[in-house]
């Protein structure tokens, strides 16, 4: 019997690793709103280093809970949106949001 909950086990404990760093949780926040570039970003999480922010958007890209478009103007200009799992994703985490605001 224990053994059925391990392939749900680690799908979860790789959600929680996910969503447990620093920012990740407020930046999908930010974005579900709609695209935004870095700078907007940025300035709306002023807390939030550009070092750490560059670093966390790369990782969310990298889950596939987030698109990078280059936009060719003068100057290059890069918009960050969700993907349909980040969405997903996001929706989640406004229950968690709705929950704090109650409780904490």
């Amino acid at each position: 019997m224990k053994q059925d909950f391990k392939p749900l086990l680690a799908k979860v404990e790789q959600a929680y690793h996910i969503i447990g760093k620093k920012w990740v949780n407020l930046i999908i926040h930010v974005l579900m709103e709609g695209p935004k570039r870095f700078s907007e970003l940025h300035a709306i999480i002023p807390d939030l280093s550009k070092r750490m922010l560059n670093e966390r958007l790369k990782e969310l890209e990298e889950c596939g809970l987030l698109n990078r478009v280059v936009i060719p103007d003068r100057p290059v200009k890069t918009e960050y949106s969700l993907t349909e799992k980040g969405q997903e994703l996001g929706a989640a985490l406004c229950h968690v949001e709705v929950w704090a605001m109650k409780w904490l």
